[in-house]
């Protein structure tokens, strides 16, 4: 690992999974053995990446799933990949946050979808702005942290924007996903939930109840809008708003992050990554009241990414698949 400053042991070039078209992953990503590095900008960092975990999104975004939304990739060809656990080997003259050595993570890209960088982290190194990464917790290993960032922001904002409290209940969609698990965790011991529900398949529902939910739901068993009890808030990892909507009690919330077809009265957002949420919920990581949640497909190495990201669109993964070690 790379400690120096020295400009002459910074790389200029790294190897990286691209794509120049969009498209099925495994038609259309690439690896390129000496993709440019951009120079830093004052306030960025270069980081040797040692872990970079998959999201939904990659596979959206490569497939161009949002072309009709956003322009998510305006520059191409791009390298993918938005979580990141590495190391610092260049600063920025701006940065004050961190030193060269430290060990970070983050999600690297501010703006959910929208302004991408060229750069992502499915790379033997990639570039973020400070205020986009925290200092990792010396008890999460490299994969068990790039699993974090932009799951658990994503987690943190939605229940941040419905205003969840304690002695709330929550009804999560997609319990056994990436952001669902993380949703479950924050609520039950970073708010308080009251009572926390979750839906999953059949076979997932002991591992709801280990994470920390009352009231698992076999979605394929179950209409969740049709059962009695309601709830404070639905959050909808999952794209089923207008049922979400049935779930909620006299005066509760809906809070999404697929968007809605319509204008349903749910609270829908894009996370805007922060390093702060990470640096906020450190004690959690830390106390290990909330965990990184691993599919036990990770780790997958660097040459299976393709692999990876057509198992992750088959909505089966249990947590985070992460890709280490990155070559």
């Amino acid at each position: 690992m790379m400690a120096s400053s020295d400009d002459s042991t910074i790389p200029s070039h790294t190897k990286a999974w691209f794509y120049s078209e969009h498209g099925n992953p495994g038609d259309v990503l690439k690896i390129h053995p000496n993709w440019p590095i951009p120079e830093l900008k004052e306030d960025q960092v270069l980081i040797k990446v040692v872990a970079a975990s998959l999201n939904p999104v990659d596979n959206k975004r490569i497939t161009d799933f949002y072309k009709d939304i956003y322009t998510p990739d305006p520059h191409l060809p791009i390298v993918p990949g938005l979580d990141v656990a590495g190391i610092v080997v260049k600063l920025g003259d701006q940065v004050k946050k961190f030193k060269v050595g430290d060990e970070v993570y983050g999600d690297i890209n501010e703006d959910g979808i929208q302004n991408l960088k060229i750069l992502g982290t499915l790379s033997e190194y990639t570039i973020a702005e400070e205020r986009l990464l925290a200092h990792k917790p010396p008890n999460l290993s490299f994969v068990e942290a790039a699993s974090f960032p932009a799951a658990v922001e994503t987690a943190y904002e939605g229940l941040e924007r419905a205003d969840f409290s304690a002695g709330k209940s929550i009804l999560v969609l997609g319990g056994a996903g990436g952001v669902g698990t993380q949703v479950i965790q924050l609520a039950k011991h970073v708010c308080g939930a009251s009572r926390i529900a979750a839906t999953s398949s059949t076979g997932k529902l002991e591992f709801l109840r280990k994470l920390g939910v009352d009231f698992p739901i076999d979605y394929t068993k179950e209409n969740f809008e049709e059962l009695s009890e309601k709830f404070d808030l639905v959050y909808d990892t999952v794209g089923q708003t207008e049922r979400a909507l049935k779930g909620v009690k006299e005066g509760g919330k809906v809070v999404t992050i697929v968007p809605p077809a319509g204008v349903p009265p749910a609270i829908f957002f894009v996370l805007t990554s922060k390093g702060s949420i990470l640096d906020k919920l450190r004690p959690f990581f830390e106390s290990g009241k909330v965990k990184p949640v691993l599919d036990p497909l990770t780790p997958v190495p660097f040459s299976q990414v393709i692999e990876a990201l057509s198992y992750i669109q088959t909505a089966k993964a249990t947590g985070k698949v992460v890709v280490y070690p990155i070559p």
